[in-house]
């Protein structure tokens, strides 16, 4: 089966690849561990890896192709890049704010935000945002924004009761 999704992201992990493949999986419906290469004899002198790590690792996730990397500690995620997970209820928002908060970060993020344990960054948002940003009503947009950005995890009720305010 040829594979439709022309670009991939690719994760840099220092030798968590394995771990946070697996832990991914976990969390997202319609997952899986793709394809693993590890580290052999050849190239040691310039990776440094140990032979038997793994390499690469491609995975889905919910339909969605990434791969990951054990590269070493060159570099390091921040918040420049993120990935957004669009929901469809609060039952779902909760789902994926609890499961990847879990030894992450969510104390200093704000409007849906999180970092998991791994530093990758992580919107979880209602599908309803935009309609709820954009409905060409100012009042409505400002009373949605005003109650965000006083959120760490996204309240689907609380900003439909503020558009309706609005």
């Amino acid at each position: 089966m040829k594979n439709t999704q022309q670009i991939t992201p690719h994760l840099w992990f220092d030798r968590q690849a394995e771990e946070a493949a697996q832990f991914y999986v976990s969390v997202f419906k319609n997952s899986s561990i793709d394809v693993v290469s590890r580290y052999g004899k050849a190239g040691q002198e310039i990776h440094g890896m140990p032979e038997g790590l793994v390499m690469t690792m491609v995975f889905t996730l919910n339909g969605q192709k990434f791969m990951a990397i054990n590269g070493g500690p060159v570099f390091k995620f921040n918040e420049a890049i993120s990935f957004v997970i669009t929901c469809e209820d609060q039952d779902e928002i909760d789902h994926y704010w609890n499961k990847l908060t879990e030894g992450g970060d969510a104390a200093a993020q704000q409007c849906g935000w999180l970092k998991d344990k791994f530093g990758v960054s992580w919107q979880v948002v209602p599908a309803k945002m935009g309609e709820l940003m954009s409905s060409g009503n100012p009042a409505k947009s400002d009373a949605v924004m005003t109650e965000m950005l006083k959120m760490k995890k996204i309240e689907l009720g609380v900003l439909e009761e503020a558009f309706e305010r609005g």
